[in-house]
Parts: C-alpha cells; structure tokens; sequence
C-alpha cells in the first residue's frame, strides 16, 4: 500500500500497548540525503483555544510503527514521551 503524506495527515495514532489514542500526524521529519521518513510528529493540543500555548509534541521514531492501517497507525509498545516545542526566534531577539 501507498500512502502519501496528505493521507497520513488524516490516520489517527494509537499505542498498542493500552490503547491509548496520541493524535493525528501534523508532519514528517525526512532525512534529505536518503530521502527516507525517520519520524512522525503529532503538535501538542492546544490549552484554551490555543491562547495559552500548547503541550509537548510527541515525536515518533519510524522504527516504533508497527503497523500503517486504513485509519490508524499502531505504535509499538512504548508510549514516546512529549518533547518541548523550541520557541521561534523573533526578529527583535537578534538585538
């Protein structure tokens, strides 16, 4: 089965080991040199609309999928642990 990446975008993610539903995948992290996926990120949700930042992304590594459904993507046993958004650099930081 083929997958493009807007197809993936509309998979939701769940843990195989309790059944816990992460998300949905929001991006893809490529290696350029070999062109091969190493890894899927789902954003963290946003608290209140969105005005008081979001939680931590859950990054996933390529090896802990186990399997790639018409709906879902099942991880292995390990739930990934949230890593902290890097804030964006803003123009008036540089000074």
């Amino acid at each position: 089965m083929n997958c493009n990446l807007t197809d993936l975008k509309h998979k939701e993610v769940i843990s195989c080991c309790d059944g816990t539903r992460i998300g949905f995948v929001d991006d893809v992290i490529v290696d350029t040199q070999t062109a091969k996926v190493i890894s899927l990120v789902i954003f963290g949700r946003g608290s209140f609309f969105g005005l008081f930042g979001r939680c931590e992304d859950y990054i996933i590594p390529w090896e802990k999928i186990d399997l790639i459904g018409q709906d879902t993507i099942i991880l292995s046993c390990s739930m990934p642990k949230p890593i902290k958004r890097q804030k964006k650099r803003r123009f008036k930081d540089n000074f």
